[in-house]
């Protein structure tokens, strides 16, 4: 199951319930919070100690449940820096936020399963 909520107005749309079936299965139960900078940072500060505002952050509560805070205004600036639509930099940061979820830390085989499974969805 996909809960999402939004504390901004406009965001990418994205196949998010198809993705995190993709990466997580179709039992995981998550729970996405698509926001801006300012809770982005707070939660990073009050979870990770951490004071700045990050593009995605993901919590996992068990083997099937966890929920992921993705920030869309750190999002969008990055995709103007780095020449992509911020549709394609959120793919990809909720692709990467599903994968720690399912507990892959960062590395060679991280990124191969996010391109595998960004491929599969036409975000290349």
């Amino acid at each position: 199951m996909l809960d999402i909520r939004r504390t901004v107005r406009s965001a990418p749309s994205l196949p998010y319930e198809e993705i995190t079936t993709a990466v997580l299965g179709k039992n995981y139960d998550l729970s996405l919070l698509i926001c801006g900078d300012s809770l982005a940072r707070t939660v990073n500060m009050k979870y990770r100690r951490k004071s700045y505002s990050p593009n995605v952050l993901s919590f996992p509560y068990s083997k099937i449940e966890g929920e992921i805070f993705l920030n869309v205004r750190k999002a969008s600036r990055e995709a103007r820096v780095g020449g992509i639509s911020d549709r394609a930099r959120m793919a990809l940061l909720f692709v990467h936020g599903c994968f720690h979820l399912k507990g892959y830390r960062h590395g060679r085989t991280m990124e191969r399963e996010e391109a595998r499974v960004l491929r599969k969805f036409g975000f290349e």
